[in-house]
């Protein structure tokens, strides 16, 4: 029985696409639609980008894109793969391929014309359906069956796929964080973990994107915890080790009651230690970005936030301190209380303080001091005394909860002049 995606993908009737997918299919060539966009379509859900693999090599995909009117840029023409660029928006053709080489990080290719052996070198049986420009599928290595019951395999044997490219590792929990069901496969799961040392060979940026990419999932709890199982995690974050990652359960299903967006670095946070130090190595071990890096510095330096606080106390600490660490703090206490909320009434009334104070801190706006150097400077203050003075002031207002007038402030600066 065929299996066709026509009628189920508005983008496969894109008029430029058909173009494009047309003038690669003359003359004896082919171009079929390939990965993601199909595998996405039969399970539903939304396709962000469409690849089209073919015969032509990376010159007549020039040619013959230039000549239907789009531009074309060779942005992996070594490797087959040309942008071509309709209406503003890209496609990128890739050349049948083989691998020829491969040392656990990239692979010398050749280029080919043989769809099975280019179905048989990627990676997962989910990723390497086809769809021909009318919408029917073509499947050459059990994808579809696969793709039905939600199981995530290696294209023939595990250990060379991974061996391949280490990679592969890190994609089979994350592949299996957003489209898998059950227990992964036994093969994959096996061999992820006796080759786990592989992953030494990878760039940090590599790992961080797979990293955050099985973070985004909807819910990335059941693959962390095969993750873990088979000693991946503790691989890739040695910082989880030790430490436990219970946590992300109650934050998923926070996510889900309260409306959070899924946040990979909130999530990040909720396996590893609250500890600045660690964090800061963290963030440059992985090259996360200096705005990632800080983010996850000021959450574990934050001091703990009591649920019974109130919320002008919390107003102070937000003054001085980083509203972001405390926001990611709150959320994750909130979270952790929720959890803990089904089998412990104190928990539950844990959960109401958080929730009440983050929502304070949600609303918060920093005040503004009512009085500045230059007032200071009038009443016959110098050099670093003004500097030491307006601190002080700044302290007391604070202290007040923010409530201390102008004149009530320059009123204490006149009388420490003059003590």
């Amino acid at each position: 029985m065929s299996v066709s995606i026509a009628g189920r993908a508005a983008w496969l009737d894109d008029k430029d696409l058909q173009k494009l997918l047309a003038a690669l299919n003359a003359d004896g060539e082919e171009a079929r639609i390939a990965g993601g966009a199909v595998r996405n379509t039969l399970l539903g859900e939304a396709v962000a980008d469409v690849d089209i693999a073919t015969t032509n090599l990376p010159d007549d995909t020039v040619r013959r894109a230039e000549a239907a009117g789009f531009k074309a840029v060779p942005t992996g023409a070594e490797h087959g793969t040309i942008t071509v660029v309709a209406a503003g928006k890209p496609y990128e053709v890739t050349t049948l391929r083989a691998d020829v080489e491969t040392d656990g990080r990239r692979a010398k290719v050749a280029f080919g014309r043989d769809w099975k052996a280019d179905a048989e070198r990627r990676d997962f049986t989910i990723n390497a359906l086809y769809a021909l420009a009318d919408g029917t599928v073509v499947d050459l290595v059990g994808g579809l069956a696969d793709l039905e019951s939600r199981t995530l395999r290696f294209i023939g044997h595990a250990e060379s796929r991974i061996r391949e490219d280490y990679l592969r590792i890190l994609r089979f929990f994350r592949f299996f964080a957003w489209y898998g069901k059950g227990r992964p496969d036994a093969e994959g799961l096996k061999a992820c973990a006796r080759l786990k040392s592989g992953l030494e060979k990878l760039s940090a940026e590599r790992i961080w994107a797979e990293l955050r990419k099985l973070l985004s999932a909807p819910d990335p709890s059941r693959a962390l915890l095969w993750m873990r199982q088979a000693g991946v995690l503790t691989a890739a974050l040695p910082e989880s080790e030790k430490w436990g990652i219970d946590a992300i359960h109650a934050l998923v299903r926070a996510e889900n009651d309260l409306g959070w967006q899924p946040d990979p670095l909130l999530r990040l946070a909720a396996i590893v230690p609250p500890d600045d130090v660690r964090m800061k190595a963290l963030g440059e071990r992985l090259r996360l970005s200096n705005a990632e890096t800080e983010r996850l510095v000021q959450w574990a330096a934050t001091a703990k936030v009591e649920p019974s606080m109130t919320e002008g106390e919390l107003a102070k600490r937000l003054y001085r301190g980083d509203v972001k660490g405390y926001l990611d703090r709150l959320r994750l206490d909130l979270a952790s209380a929720r959890g803990r909320a089904e089998q412990d009434d104190k928990a539950l009334i844990e959960a109401g303080g958080y929730f009440r104070l983050l929502v304070s801190a949600g609303k918060w706006q920093r005040p503004e001091l009512p009085v500045r150097g230059g007032d200071i400077a009038e009443l016959g203050a110098e050099g670093a005394a003004i500097g030491t003075l307006l601190k002080a002031l700044e302290n007391d207002w604070i202290d007040s909860g923010f409530s201390l007038a102008r004149d009530a402030l320059l009123q204490r600066a006149a009388e420490r002049l003059k003590a």
